[in-house]
């Protein structure tokens, strides 16, 4: 389905809508988002010297080197959509295709399945062996130091930069990106399992550690399979939100401040009983969503055709 392309749109997204990475185009910006960790935290780091008596000194750190790791992959994506805009076609980043379900539904189920599957996750996590000291203290510091801004971060930040980058920028590149198959022929993205597979391992990647990465990974798979029904970014916003939130409010709670996994708090009968819900509700899950058919055979971001 092609929309054509509106003059003087002011919306945000539709700075990318023509920058259509393939993997190529994904190891850059995560070079990019690399090279942008660097400027933060060189960026950050007199403020950290200056507050060093305080023990909020990370925190504010983090408010600021956080946004700025993504400056260059922004940048230089909307460098790359500008100049492919005058002569290729896009993809919106963000769409509003929720029909027969509906947005207030659709908002519903991706919140509940987003809490079970970081359930599951935390279920997984508990096999690993104990995380480093180093990256227990550094969470810590984004969880429970300064509870607005760590929500400013953790709540909001996070879900808007990295659903931008993750499921906005890559997985609709891999979805969509124009490549030569083995008989020479020109075709249009991945297929859509490997394009969510890939966008995932890459969503896991960016956090840098086993422990995050594996939530990071699962998560990952449903937010892009989400994604690629309904091209809705702002969905995925609203499940990174629920997620990090959770996870947010439970570390600042002082009971729950010293334990790795839910099996630590939980009857072992009332853990099974919720394991098997969570299980349940991803199935059941699944098979709501897939009600809902996606604009073409790779996904729901709708093609823009340039004037």
């Amino acid at each position: 389905m092609a929309h054509r392309k509106i003059q003087k749109n002011y919306e945000f997204f539709s700075n990318y809508d023509y920058y259509i990475p393939g993997p190529g185009g994904m190891v850059i910006l995560l070079c990019l988002l690399l090279a942008g960790a660097l400027l933060g935290g060189f960026i950050s780091a007199p403020f950290v010297l200056f507050l060093k008596d305080n023990p909020d000194a990370q925190t504010y750190a983090m408010l600021i080197s956080y946004p700025i790791m993504f400056i260059p992959p922004m940048i230089y994506a909307s460098y790359k959509s500008r100049g492919n805009s005058f002569f290729g076609k896009g993809y919106k980043l963000s769409n509003k295709h929720y029909s027969p379900l509906g947005l207030a539904l659709c908002a519903v189920l991706v919140v509940i399945v987003t809490l079970a599957v970081s359930f599951l996750s935390d279920s997984v996590i508990s096999l690993l062996p104990p995380m480093p000291e180093w990256l227990e203290a550094m969470l810590s510091s984004i969880t429970q130091g300064n509870i607005f801004i760590n929500f400013l971060c953790v709540s909001i930040f996070a879900p808007f930069f990295e659903e931008w980058l993750c499921r906005g920028t890559v997985l609709r590149g891999l979805l969509n990106y124009e490549h030569k198959n083995k008989a020479g022929e020109t075709v249009r993205g991945l297929k859509p399992v490997w394009a969510i597979v890939i966008s995932a391992a890459f969503f896991a990647l960016i956090h840098f550690n086993s422990w995050q990465g594996i939530a990071a990974f699962a998560m990952g798979l449903v937010f892009g399979f989400v994604y690629y029904r309904t091209g809705s970014i702002w969905l995925t916003m609203l499940m990174h939100f629920a997620n990090n939130t959770f996870a947010l409010v439970l570390s600042n709670i002082d009971s729950l401040k010293e334990i790795d996994n839910m099996k630590e708090v939980l009857p072992g009968p009332l853990y099974w009983a919720i394991l098997a819900f969570c299980v349940a509700f991803i199935v059941y899950f699944v098979k709501k969503f897939q009600t809902i058919k996606p604009l073409d055979p790779q996904g729901s971001c709708a093609e823009i055709v340039s004037e």
